[in-house]
């Protein structure tokens, strides 16, 4: 079974599934997110995503982190400014795989996808409000991830 997991901490929210967490804390539905995103007039929001277990093969390929970043955008509705950048590098096997950066007309996405454990870890984050758990779930399809975490965080 694959899932997402979140946590709550005054301004950060992390997820086991959209409805509530490993430990049944109230994880907030995208409504909440939108109400106290705009009750705090928040500058912006970020979300991190940590998918585990990915397929080799697509966190390993430029071309398929590139089709990611425009399928992401389209389905959060953001623009991209001109086109993704990925490099992969990385002299320590820890670290090595590829890195992404994508600049979004209301800020950017970045990610970095690590060869050893098959990992991908993506940030968003914009000041267009969007929906972070369809963000999380394409992502955790997309790369064929066994299980991912979302970190929300609102920015002031």
């Amino acid at each position: 079974m694959t899932q997402t997991n979140v946590l709550h901490q005054d301004n950060l929210v992390s997820l086991a599934h959209p409805a509530q967490d490993a430990s049944n804390r109230h994880i907030m539905t995208f409504e909440q997110i939108t109400e106290q995103y705009e009750e705090n007039a928040c500058w912006g929001l970020m979300t991190s995503i940590d998918a585990k277990n990915c397929d080799p093969e697509l966190i390993r390929s430029s071309d398929a982190i590139k089709q990611y970043v425009i399928e992401l955008c389209d389905l959060i509705k953001m623009k991209r400014f001109q086109d993704t950048v990925v490099v992969n590098f990385g002299e320590d096997e820890k670290v090595a795989g590829y890195s992404m950066v994508q600049l979004i007309e209301t800020s950017l996405i970045s990610g970095h996808f690590a060869n050893l454990t098959d990992a991908a870890y993506i940030d968003i984050f914009s000041c267009k409000l969007y929906n972070p758990y369809e963000a999380a779930e394409f992502t955790r399809h997309y790369f064929k991830a066994s299980d991912s975490t979302v970190n929300l965080c609102f920015r002031k």
